[in-house]
């Protein structure tokens, strides 16, 4: 996996320890590009951090239950997404304006204490993730277009065909999954679909629910 000037081939790549962003309704897969607005003190410091070292930041939600810490701190979901700091800029006012590129899913072991402002967690990596294209050729490409077509009918919308019918399978996948408008609970089946394959039919499961829901489609099968 290559993720700007940096190529990561094993776990062994990895600190570690990485910083935690926790952000609710966030995705961030291997290989897809994520914008930020960062302008918390703690999380500017973060930046600043990472920026200074690997480069390195874990995206992650809140727990889905809502949990909270005794220090009024959010709990964490398990599985994040760790992304390579690829672009920053300075606003003047204090913000940063930066993308994360997707390297690669994680499982938090513990968080460790630190003096840092921002949390941080000792992390597993998926290894799996550092080779996308393993497993592409067996995504049903037809059926991922046709729920993504269905949905852009239903909701009025447009979408630039040329650039997703050159988009390679895995990036196709990751691309759809993060741009889909769905909330924190589908996000995360999502980021936790075992495999390609799986996270496009779940994808595809969601888009149906969502067509049946608003009256569209309803009873017809996006397969």
């Amino acid at each position: 996996m290559q993720a700007g000037n940096a190529h990561y081939r094993n776990p062994t790549d990895f600190p570690s320890t990485v910083p935690v962003f926790p952000l609710s309704a966030a995705l961030l897969l291997p290989g897809g590009r994520m914008p930020l607005n960062i302008f918390e003190p703690r999380y500017v410091e973060m930046v600043d951090a990472a920026l200074a070292s690997d480069r390195l930041i874990g995206m992650v939600q809140p727990r889905l239950d809502g949990g909270i810490r005794p220090d009024g701190e959010p709990e964490l979901c398990e599985v994040g997404c760790v992304g390579r700091l690829t672009s920053f800029t300075e606003t003047g006012d204090g913000r940063y304006l930066i993308s994360l590129q997707g390297v690669c899913r994680f499982r938090i072991v513990e968080e460790v204490a630190t003096r840092e402002a921002f949390r941080r967690c000792r992390a597993m990596v998926f290894a799996g993730d550092l080779d996308l294209e393993r497993e592409a050729a067996e995504v049903d490409r037809d059926a991922l277009l046709k729920a993504f077509r269905s949905y852009l009918k239903a909701n009025e919308l447009e979408a630039d065909w040329e650039s997703i019918s050159r988009a390679e399978n895995a990036m196709l996948v990751n691309a759809l999954s993060m741009m889909a408008p769905y909330g924190a609970v589908e996000k995360q089946a999502l980021l936790e679909a075992p495999d390609l394959r799986t996270r496009a039919e779940t994808l595809i499961a969601i888009t149906e629910m969502a067509l049946a829901r608003s009256g569209d489609g309803a009873g017809a099968s996006l397969q």
